[in-house]
């Protein structure tokens, strides 16, 4: 039972280590599917042309 307490208690440390380290510069809103990139809007329709 103590390895595991004392397993938790490293965990937490680096894990606050890492936290402390990284600043501003860390990114926590977990996966980007696509990037950058794949948040631009789509192209307005285009007009119909107009019958004959």
């Amino acid at each position: 039972m103590w390895k595991l307490i004392v397993g938790f208690v490293a965990f937490a440390a680096i894990s606050l280590f890492v936290i402390m380290k990284g600043g501003d510069k860390l990114d926590m809103s977990g996966e980007k599917h696509g990037g950058e990139s794949a948040t631009h809007a789509p192209e307005p329709a285009k007009p119909a042309s107009e019958p004959k």
